[in-house]
């Protein structure tokens, strides 16, 4: 068997990405050994002007290729946390984010923070925050979970924070945008 290849893929960031990303590839003749969020496994070999090939379909589709080491890690980041918070039906588990992204990622959370601040202008807390906050908006949208549900899914301490971060950030209460129907969310891969 042929070990596969990993190819590291941004803006991966939902189920249909993954989808996308497999019929394109499929489409290509590339075989895949699995796939995941911004990550695909094959098992065809990798020659420049099939690395070419893909890179300009996922490009094509609004996605692209991550080569260095550096951009990898901070796609990786990003994309535990929107699975965390966007792709997760369980009840919240209260684990501190700094230790659980250094765990999955396997290194010290200090040097992945000014990492993710130096290359994306803002901090991972923001990014976590901006990405709740998006959360909160589609389910305010749906209208289905009170409040207070909506706090509990996310994992909020109380429905003052998470009122408090959302005002802050998009300048109304939760109330507010629920009622003005013509607010609109941002797609995961513009935050």
């Amino acid at each position: 068997m042929v070990k596969p290849i990993t190819i590291y893929i941004k803006n991966m960031v939902c189920n249909r990405c993954i989808k996308v990303v497999k019929e394109e590839l499929t489409k290509l003749n590339i075989e895949i050994d699995k796939i995941e969020l911004g990550r695909v496994y094959i098992t065809s070999a990798l020659t420049n002007k099939i690395k070419e090939q893909i890179k300009t379909t996922l490009s094509d589709n609004g996605f692209e290729l991550i080569n260095d080491k550096k951009s990898r890690l901070i796609d990786r980041i990003k994309t535990l946390i929107i699975e965390k918070i966007h792709h997760t039906d369980t009840t919240p588990e209260y684990v501190n984010s700094s230790q659980y992204i250094s765990e999955e990622i396997g290194y010290d959370y200090s040097y992945l923070s000014k990492l993710f601040s130096s290359v994306e202008g803002i901090t991972i807390e923001k990014f976590i925050i901006l990405q709740k906050t998006e959360k909160v908006k589609e389910l305010l949208m749906y209208g289905e979970l009170s409040l207070n549900e909506i706090s509990y899914k996310l994992g909020y301490s109380s429905i003052q924070h998470l009122s408090g971060q959302f005002k802050k950030v998009t300048g109304q209460s939760p109330s507010q945008f629920r009622k003005n129907r013509s607010n609109s969310r941002k797609p995961l891969d513009n935050i």
